[in-house]
């Protein structure tokens, strides 16, 4: 997952080398559209050892409903030999992925929008409108999600071989109880990462590279991060980072006074621009949830 993280963070940076006939608009769109290349193709491949004794242990359990025990002995010994592969591997990972999907999910409103669905939001909870409340929530988001499920290889192989013993000794009622149980072990890791602050860095580094050549559209790319800045701040992408979204707000302020006046802010650029890629890097979410928990 790391290797995904550090590729996206320069992804907003790498889409802006054509900045001196790009609109802001455009910076944000080349930032957003290449984020999401990026992650569909980087998110990590699924290790098919590890799909094929899921897909085992699951066959085991089909087998075990049509009293098939000599199906379900050769099924289930399949599947700890589709791990033992793995197992053998000196640097074996701990977590091995079986599916992942990379979802984008823009918000097209503005900054008025936001506030006026919050709003809604709140009157709904208040009047127990709940799931209208929980529907309208899932509108507000703006943000690439990477989704993977894993198979944690510190216990999935133990179970099975415990469910094995289980089936020798004829206990078919446990071997299906501990089957289950390591199916809800899988965990799935979901990565969210926001557009907002993805376009605001892609917008503050194509206006570092025209501040001296086109001090008007520089003033726009700034304007446009400051409001993807606040949208960031609406939807709650926050993080826990000490730089705040007052910090940045200020910092913006004083690279407009100087490019307004003596144009002179290289350095400014530059502390604004390790500040917001700082902020960015920590508001990226990496949560982790087991499949019996969903």
């Amino acid at each position: 997952m790391k290797k995904v993280l550090l590729s996206l963070a320069t992804t907003a940076l790498l889409c802006t080398t054509s900045v001196m006939a790009t609109t802001s608009a455009e910076i944000s769109k080349n930032a957003v559209k290449s984020a999401k290349s990026e992650a569909n193709n980087q998110h990590l491949k699924v290790v098919k050892e590890a799909v094929e004794a899921v897909f085992l242990t699951k066959t085991v359990l089909n087998d075990l409903e049509k009293k098939d025990l000599k199906r379900a002995k050769k099924d289930l010994e399949s599947a700890i030999g589709k791990l033992e592969v793995i197992l053998a591997h000196k640097n074996a990972p701990l977590m091995l992925p079986i599916d992942s999907v990379v979802k984008a999910t823009e918000y097209s409103g503005d900054l008025k929008s936001i506030k006026t669905d919050l709003e809604l939001v709140n009157d709904l909870i208040d009047d127990g409108k709940v799931q209208e409340a929980r529907r309208l929530l899932n509108r507000l988001q703006s943000e690439i999600d990477i989704i993977t499920i894993n198979l944690p290889l510190v216990s999935y192989p133990a179970a099975l071989k415990l469910a094995a013993k289980y089936l020798q000794d004829n206990k078919l009622k446990e071997a299906k109880d501990i089957l289950e149980m390591a199916l809800g072990t899988l965990v799935q890791n979901e990565i969210i990462i926001p557009l907002p602050l993805l376009k605001a860095e892609a917008l503050i580094d194509a206006a570092s590279k025209i501040a001296k050549s086109d001090k008007n559209q520089a003033l726009k790319h700034i304007d446009a991060a400051r409001n993807e800045l606040k949208i960031a701040e609406a939807l709650g992408y926050t993080s826990s980072s000490d730089t705040t979204y007052k910090i940045l707000d200020e910092a913006i302020d004083k690279i407009e006074k100087e490019i307004k006046g003596k144009n002179r802010a290289e350095k400014l650029f530059e502390e604004l621009i390790t500040k917001l890629k700082e902020f960015k890097d920590k508001a990226i979410k990496n949560i982790d949830t087991k499949e019996s928990e969903k």
